[in-house]
């Protein structure tokens, strides 16, 4: 299972590469970028709307009887993260890009992860359902909290939460998402039957958008701005951080008394930064030039967290079983 999950990561990684090369190379201009940007816009409401048909209104009340693991994981997300994110970005400030710092605070104010969350806690042998209710409870108020919070800690978001924004997170976040809850009855059999179907939903609508936001960068010119050491530099931020987090999570579930099983599900999900939701919320709340750059940071992070996760995730296994 480990080993499957790291093969997925690396194709993954190769195709989010190849997709930024061919933004390098052949970059959307003219009638060819309004149909990038339509096709985006598609791709982010399907993804949505698969991900409200799979997920069952049932897990959410199965895993909040848990309250105090619930409380920490949503705790993590959306109050220690954003704070480790302050610190970073007026550390970094100095420099790294402007656009890279807002970045680097941008995925801290992200929702969890829901597929990698739950497949790391079921490696590690923990509490899976309390997982999924986490992360998916992440998912749902991140729609919400992770708009409010770029308003009010970043000046870089198109609007902030204007009207407009409002009318396109609606139209192409929640508008499917409740239509996908509406069709679960039908559709949620027949996916489980396709899950490869779901598979390439998710990773098809980030490479759309990553290619439309890194066209956007190329043709304005923002990646001459950028060096090898920059890149090498947001790396090291990113382990940072999130050895700041899993350190953070950990800590906090063994003072509360935890049971191994939910310190797994917490630091799971506490630590993880979804980049299917945040890639598309920066192309609706930041400039379509600047989106290149801001989400750069959140790529490598979600890479990095993938990796570290997957050898932690093989440690706490080892534990459990002894």
């Amino acid at each position: 299972m480990l080993r499957r999950v790291l093969a997925r990561a690396d194709r993954f990684l190769l195709l989010l590469i190849a997709t930024v090369a061919l933004a390098a190379v052949l970059p959307a201009r003219g009638e060819v970028a309004v149909w990038v940007e339509h096709s985006t816009v598609a791709a982010v409401a399907l993804l949505f709307l698969l991900y409200g048909a799979r997920l069952a209104p049932q897990a959410i009340w199965a895993g909040l009887a848990n309250w105090r693991l619930q409380s920490m994981v949503f705790a993590s997300t959306y109050a220690f993260f954003p704070l480790v994110g302050l610190g970073v970005a007026a550390a970094t400030r100095a420099w790294l890009p402007r656009e890279v710092v807002d970045g680097l605070l941008f995925l801290c104010l992200l929702p969890s992860t829901v597929q990698s969350s739950i497949a790391f806690t079921s490696i590690a042998r923990g509490n899976v359902p309390a997982a999924l209710c986490a992360a998916s409870l992440s998912n749902l108020a991140g729609v919400i909290l992770t708009p409010l919070l770029v308003a009010h800690l970043l000046t870089q978001a198109s609007g902030g939460l204007s009207l407009a924004a409002l009318e396109e997170i609606a139209l192409q976040i929640l508008l499917p998402f409740a239509i996908g809850q509406a069709i679960r009855p039908w559709a949620a059999t027949w996916l489980r039957a396709h899950p490869t179907l779901t598979s390439v939903v998710d990773r098809g609508s980030v490479l759309v958008v990553v290619y439309a936001a890194f066209s956007a960068g190329v043709v304005a010119g923002i990646w001459t701005r950028l060096s090898p050491l920059t890149l090498v530099a947001v790396l090291a931020v990113s382990l940072v951080v999130l050895a700041i987090v899993i350190a953070g999570t950990t800590i906090a579930s063994r003072a509360a008394g935890f049971p191994v099983e939910d310190e797994i599900a917490t630091v799971f999900c506490g630590s993880k930064k979804s980049m299917a939701s945040g890639i598309p919320m920066a192309a609706i709340l930041f400039p379509a030039a600047s989106v290149g750059l801001i989400v750069l940071p959140l790529m490598i992070f979600h890479q990095a967290q993938l990796f570290v996760c997957a050898w932690l995730a093989r440690r706490y296994s080892v534990r459990a079983a002894e």
